[in-house]
């Protein structure tokens, strides 16, 4: 019984008329026709979709189209693009776009006529969403995921918070355009090497152009190679810029190469990271920092370094055993309440699918990766995931990591439009330690020393980042310094970097 008044409640409010002021979108679109400059000053990002009237929503179109353009659009502009609108001669025909003018009573209130069609537009998307949620939850087949529905739920219902409801409408190619032009100006702007967020390494920088918005990174190297000590400094970096940028400089948010980031820390815990960070800033080795052996002197640098990193937009999340799902609700939270532009997992092997393909771990994976793209597009950030790689490394005479190394490779290479490895030669190097010789050993035993010491004086504290697959651009190599100690990496010194390349 419960369920049938439930149905009939649903009739019932389907039957209702949706929220929407037809009257509010005519006499915002009169103030917009008599004065132009009514749409630089609004602060709602009102679209042609939020419009309840289809005629309205055309007429609002056409006339962003026509202001993209430097045109001045009047009734008398408009008139050509509308004499064949068949829905506009139910209205009157074109000399409805004079009546538009007619009062004025816009220009009063244009701000809040803008902000009412707005929140009628996202209440009608809710209504939307609650219905689907109704349908889905009367569906009780067997087929039926429970949790799914909720992510699928909690999904629809970012968008609408976002005011992007229409984010599934396909975009116009015009629209498409404003953003391409706005990420090589912002590229420009910064000098001509960075369209995306900064890895806070101008090395990496100039290879890549940057972060860029709903890209997958994915970033594998073996054990020892220092992947998470290198995205633990992207992270700083881009957080730290994001200050720099808009407290420091005043630079607005939309214009700022750093973000607010969101680390995802499935290995080590949150104060471990933060360890990381403070041995990084304040420059004491980490071993120092955890077994406190550590002067008076270091332990105020440690304060001040501290107080430093104390506002920085970087947030870290250490619950263990995340499912995808779960990762991404979570991310959307943090998008939502700290509007954060770079998300970073360490790693993918750690996160756990649906539970459908927990029995093939190769299928798990594919699902993991999807989804972890699915999230760098759904909310337009990059996303950076740390990977392993399989043993085949170790078996090689040459230890530098390729494609095929990625363990269950097909799925991770196919959804990353970056993959990085990171190498560093001075690890297996050192592995290669020969006898330390006696005093009475032949020649050939202190040689053979002598040289392994050479050899390790060249590498120690050189990395590399390899760039395996890049969807922007080339592929290639950037060299870096890697401080073990403080387990940092930095850009190398030019004459370090000529001297790199000379050992090659």
């Amino acid at each position: 019984m419960a369920q049938q008044d439930l149905l009939v409640k649903t009739a019932e409010s389907e039957a209702r008329t949706l929220p929407s002021n037809v009257e509010a979108e005519a006499a915002f679109l009169g103030a917009v026709l008599i004065d132009n400059r009514v749409i630089e000053e609004l602060q709602t990002q009102l679209g042609p979709q939020h419009f309840f009237e289809p005629v309205h929503a055309r007429i609002y179109e056409r006339i962003l189209n026509l202001l993209d353009r430097k045109a001045v659009v009047t009734p008398v502009t408009l008139r050509p693009y509308f004499e064949a609108d068949e829905s506009l001669k139910a209205l009157g025909g074109v000399a409805y776009l004079a009546r538009l003018t007619a009062d004025g009573q816009g220009l009063l209130a244009p701000r809040e006529l803008a902000d009412q069609i707005y929140d009628l537009a996202l209440l009608r998307e809710l209504i939307s969403v609650g219905r689907g949620l109704v349908e889905g939850a009367m569906d009780t087949s067997e087929s039926v995921e429970p949790m799914e529905q909720v992510e699928r739920a909690e999904a629809a219902l970012y968008k609408v918070a976002e005011g992007a409801a229409s984010a599934n409408e396909a975009k116009s190619f015009g629209a498409a355009t404003r953003t391409a032009i706005f990420n090589i100006e912002k590229a420009f702007n910064s000098g001509g090497h960075i369209s995306g967020k900064t890895t806070g390494l101008n090395s990496v920088n100039e290879k890549i152009g940057g972060l860029h918005d709903s890209d997958l990174i994915i970033l594998a190297g073996r054990p020892g190679m220092g992947k998470t000590s290198l995205v633990t400094n992207i992270a700083f970096n881009t957080a730290q810029r994001y200050v720099d940028d808009t407290v420091r400089d005043g630079i607005e948010h939309a214009k700022s190469v750093g973000a607010p980031t969101a680390f995802f820390s499935l290995e080590m815990s949150a104060d471990q990271l933060a360890t990381r960070i403070l041995a990084e800033q304040s420059g004491i080795s980490s071993e120092a920092l955890r077994m406190g052996k550590i002067s008076r002197e270091d332990f105020q640098q440690l304060s001040f370094a501290s107080q430093r990193l104390a506002e920085l937009p970087l947030f870290i999340d250490d619950t263990p055993g995340l499912s995808i799902a779960a990762l991404r609700t979570r991310a959307r939270r943090l998008k939502r309440r700290h509007n954060i532009g770079l998300i970073i997992i360490d790693y993918l092997q750690l996160l756990s699918g649906s539970g459908r393909a927990q029995d093939n771990r190769v299928n798990e994976i594919s699902e993991i990766s999807r989804g972890l793209k699915t999230l760098a597009k759904e909310l337009e950030v990059p996303v950076i995931a740390l990977s392993q790689l399989s043993r085949a490394v170790e078996q090689r005479e040459d230890k530098k990591p390729m494609l095929s190394d990625l363990r269950e490779s097909g799925s991770i290479e196919q959804d990353a439009d970056m993959v990085w490895f990171v190498y560093r030669e001075d690890y297996y190097v050192n592995a290669t330690e020969p006898k330390y010789p006696a005093e009475n050993d032949p020649p050939d035993v202190v040689e053979k020393w002598e040289a392994w010491r050479q050899k390790m004086e060249q590498v120690t504290g050189l990395a590399e980042l390899i760039v395996a697959k890049q969807r922007h651009g080339s592929t290639g190599r950037v060299r870096l310094k890697f401080e073990a100690r403080i387990t940092k990496f930095s850009d190398l010194a030019p004459d370090d970097l000529r001297a790199a390349f000379d050992n090659d």
